[in-house]
């Protein structure tokens, strides 16, 4: 028969009280399955039954038991800044914020601006304006869509000019209009 090996990670009363006090105050889904899970090890819990309860993998499990060794209960907290928000800096967008106000597409652009006035703001102009200005690209539109909203600043959306018309034939039209 197998011994089975003694756990050496064991929470005392008070550790245990401060995990749960912890998982009580946040509403943060990932953090609260953190602090619930070290928890549960701590106080004899299989990894079975912390990975039924939690839905927490074996190898994240003893990750986290070792940041709380390492760090207490700060070091369980989400210190991920995610994906496409994570690009620029917070002093970037202040940044962004304030040219997006200083210039306007068609300064940058010239008549490459996306919009014909090249006066407001379209996804594909702050598109190239963030690649120019930061060297950063965003993989979606919502990306662009809320970095507008992070620097509280709206976007337009540029009218269709459809390919095939022909400027000439739009002006004679005009012209033959105002004739009649």
């Amino acid at each position: 028969m197998f011994a089975m090996a003694q756990r050496k990670f064991r929470l005392t009363e008070a550790a245990a009280r401060g995990l749960l006090a912890a998982y009580q105050a946040t509403d943060e889904g990932p953090y609260r399955t953190r602090l619930q899970a070290v928890r549960l090890y701590g106080l004899g819990y299989s990894t079975d039954q912390i990975s039924e309860i939690t839905g927490a993998a074996r190898s994240s499990l003893m990750e986290w038991c070792r940041a709380y060794r390492e760090g207490g209960i700060a070091a369980l907290d989400d210190h991920r800044l995610g994906g496409n928000s994570a690009k620029l800096t917070p002093e970037q967008v202040s940044d962004l914020s304030n040219k997006l106000r200083l210039y306007t597409p068609r300064s940058l652009f010239g008549p490459q601006a996306a919009s014909e006035a090249g006066q407001a703001w379209t996804v594909e102009d702050l598109r190239r304006a963030v690649k120019q200005w930061y060297g950063v690209t965003y993989q979606s539109s919502v990306s662009y869509y809320n970095l507008f909203a992070r620097c509280a600043f709206s976007y337009h959306q540029p009218s269709k000019v459809f390919k095939s018309r022909n400027e000439r034939a739009v002006a004679e039209f005009e012209a033959q209009l105002e004739k009649n």
